[in-house]
């Protein structure tokens, strides 16, 4: 028998110990049912189908998350390099503090934060996603991601061992990791962080406060692109190899699993009891499960390169760096 411990605020923020791998099945499932009651938006029984939506412009959409009832997205080129939206649907352009590359968007504490590794001012942050203001980097790196997790804002560069953190957004405190090598993904759950990366000996990085981080062996040498958190597990996502999914239930050991389809997935996210990747190539560019490992191929409405995808209140929200429509959405509801 199985007892789970009531969790407050999201399953994203949970710790949870495990019994023996032969429970994992029932684990996963319980884990899901309460999530979803957390949540109160069922995704795993919804006929998930994603449609088109426009972008505001047709920029190279790299990156998307959600807060405070919005959608936020950023791009590496256009005029307007963010957009906003309240249902992933209808999209309004942003001015950018600068018309620079930003690379990664994230969301805590009632802020979004979007880096960059090429701006005078490597972080933008805003409230309502509309007004952005600029903030000093702690170092002129390759700000390639962000996360948050346990009032910690995390960033690390893509091409040195330079990382930083913040709890506010605004103020940043410079931190290293152990190799140099190209992170390109990060999350927050069971009380650590847990970034991946392209290439390097240690592919996967674990940290309690994302100041000291530890090097973690990847379950196979792939360019993992994207890492999520949900139900209980960590699921990292490839764009090359055997094997272009892993799980861990505790960030450091890892288990290799089959993709639906062995196409380059670019980001994974987790909402309402489902985990979602997206793919920039391949024949069906979505995939979806329940527990990280096992897997179900979705046709994506447009083949477009999907560079990110985001949940938010029972919707699932997917940019992309090409095709006619930029935007394409899921709703669980």
């Amino acid at each position: 028998m199985i007892i789970l411990g009531v969790c407050l605020l999201t399953m994203a923020h949970c710790g949870i110990l495990f019994p023996d791998s032969e429970d994992d099945g029932e684990i996963a499932e319980a884990l899901a049912l309460l999530a979803l009651a957390n949540s109160g938006i069922n995704c795993t029984n919804a006929a998930l189908s994603f449609t088109s939506a426009t972008a505001a412009e047709a920029n190279s959409w790299v990156s998307v998350t959600y807060g405070n009832n919005l959608f936020v997205a950023t791009s590496t080129n256009g005029t307007n390099r963010v957009m906003t939206s309240p249902d992933g649907l209808t999209w309004t352009a942003r001015s950018a503090t600068e018309v620079v590359p930003w690379s990664a968007v994230g969301f805590g504490n009632g802020t979004f934060v979007a880096v960059s590794g090429t701006a005078t001012n490597g972080v933008m942050t805003s409230t309502d996603g509309a007004t952005w203001s600029p903030h000093s980097a702690t170092a002129a790196a390759n700000w390639i991601l962000v996360g948050f997790g346990n009032g910690t804002f995390v960033s690390m560069s893509q091409t040195s061992t330079d990382a930083m953190y913040s709890s506010n957004g605004t103020s940043w405190t410079a931190t290293t990791t152990p190799e140099g090598n190209a992170k390109s993904g990060i999350t927050y759950g069971n009380g650590i962080f847990v970034a991946v990366a392209l290439d390097g000996t240690n592919r996967v990085f674990t940290s309690p406060d994302g100041i000291a981080w530890t090097g973690r062996t990847a379950a196979e040498p792939n360019q993992w692109t994207s890492v999520a958190f949900g139900n209980g597990v960590f699921v990292a996502v490839a764009q090359n190899g055997t094997n272009r999914v892993m799980t861990s239930t505790d960030g450091i050991n890892w288990t290799a699993r089959s993709a639906a389809e062995p196409n380059a997935w670019k980001s994974v996210t987790f909402g309402g009891g489902l985990f979602v990747a997206v793919s920039s190539d391949g024949t069906n560019r979505v995939m979806t499960s329940v527990d990280g490992s096992s897997w179900t191929a979705l046709s994506a409405p447009e083949g477009n390169a999907w560079q990110s995808v985001s949940y938010g209140n029972g919707i699932f929200t997917a940019v992309s760096t090409s095709g006619t429509n930029r935007v394409m959405r899921a709703s669980c509801q």
